[in-house]
């Protein structure tokens, strides 16, 4: 069983092994769900960047780099 202690500020560190478990690395976000009883479940935010690819479809015809700069001048201008 792993401990932690909570600073005057509410902060915690996981214990090495907690994060290890976890796969948790620096800059990882965690998520701390009710499990009844005053007991949470502790679960990492953290993933692989590779899985979100093609959650956006592509768009239906190449866009080139001018069409973005008048996208961007048309956007500034206000119209």
């Amino acid at each position: 069983m792993s401990r932690a202690t909570m600073t005057s500020k509410g902060q915690i560190t996981l214990p090495v092994e907690v994060r290890r478990a976890l796969g948790l690395d620096s800059g990882d976000g965690v998520t701390f769900e009710p499990a009844g009883d005053g007991a949470f479940l502790i679960r990492p935010d953290a993933g692989d960047i590779r899985k979100l690819k093609g959650i956006v479809a592509p768009p239906a015809r190449p866009v080139s780099l001018a069409d973005m700069e008048a996208a961007i001048r048309r956007r500034a201008s206000g119209r």
